[in-house]
């Protein structure tokens, strides 16, 4: 029986680990051909090689810098020369960026921030339009963040990023729907690679975090997260565009954070309850 994306072509980029892996799967097991995108060559040969050996698919491993325009271009031109067509395009390449308070961060930071996610988005977009609007339609899945819907602290630079980047999803669902090319949105709330590696550095946090979650855990990348994105990919949601899909278990609901605090912020709050006068540990 042929899978909901039986030869169907995506470009996912950041998809050598975490969350861009966990999509990759579910689509290659729904039939489709996976470019495969990260910033390191090992990351993009590792997934591709498994996702062919699990699924049986064609994958294209590619690596690129996708704050980089040729790059990010390059990646639907990849795609195209491949297969000849695509007919989804997941941006959720992220990297770098350190917790830290609004005032201590700097313009770098922020510029990172927007490179990573609005330009990245607006430059693979671009590319994608002319094929996807030649073939009668599209998905374009862009993933952005709780952090910036629930406005977590001391990240500043990555919920002006994702938020800007959900700006653009919205002004291309209007603009692009005459032509069957639907945009949308998901904040997901998953266990990657990263949160595991935080975990394992911050069990206290973590804990707070799963327990912060109405559902009381974070989602699995391929089966919770990956899921939603099968969904917007598929013509299931053929009528669906300009949307945010948050999958996070309700954390959207009321807000609720899972962002550390710094110790910088701890000590701030330790001042202030002892009239000022507090001892730097560690």
């Amino acid at each position: 029986m042929a899978g909901r994306l039986q030869d169907h072509v995506a470009v996912i980029t950041g998809s050598g680990a975490g969350i861009g892996r966990g999509i990759a799967r579910r689509f290659a097991a729904e039939g489709c051909r996976i470019l495969v995108n990260d910033i390191r060559a090992e990351s993009a040969d590792r997934v591709a090689a498994e996702i062919t050996d699990a699924f049986g698919v064609d994958t294209l491993p590619v690596v690129a810098d996708v704050t980089v325009k040729a790059d990010a271009v390059g990646l639907v031109e990849a795609a195209l020369a491949r297969w000849g067509r695509l007919d989804t395009l997941v941006n959720n390449a992220w990297g770098g960026g350190r917790i830290n308070r609004l005032e201590n961060k700097t313009d770098e930071m922020l510029r990172h921030g927007l490179d990573m996610a609005l330009w990245a988005g607006w430059w693979t977009m671009r590319a994608a339009f002319e094929p996807m609007r030649d073939a009668g339609g599209g998905s374009v899945i862009n993933i952005a963040s709780l952090n910036g819907v629930n406005a977590h602290r001391f990240t500043a630079e990555y919920n002006v990023g994702k938020e800007a980047l959900r700006a653009l999803t919205r002004s291309a669902a209007r603009e692009w729907a005459p032509h069957q090319i639907r945009a949308n949105v998901i904040c997901p709330g998953a266990k990657t690679e990263a949160f595991a590696a935080y975990a394992k550095a911050n069990p206290e946090a973590a804990a707070v975090a799963e327990s912060a979650n109405p559902m009381g855990r974070m989602g699995d990348p391929e089966t919770d997260i990956g899921g939603a994105a099968l969904f917007l990919a598929s013509d299931d949601s053929r009528y669906v565009t300009g949307n945010t899909l948050f999958v996070g278990g309700g954390t959207h609901i009321n807000g609720s954070t899972w962002a550390p605090t710094p110790e910088e912020d701890r000590l701030d709050q330790r001042r202030a309850r002892s009239g000022g006068n507090a001892a730097i540990i560690g």
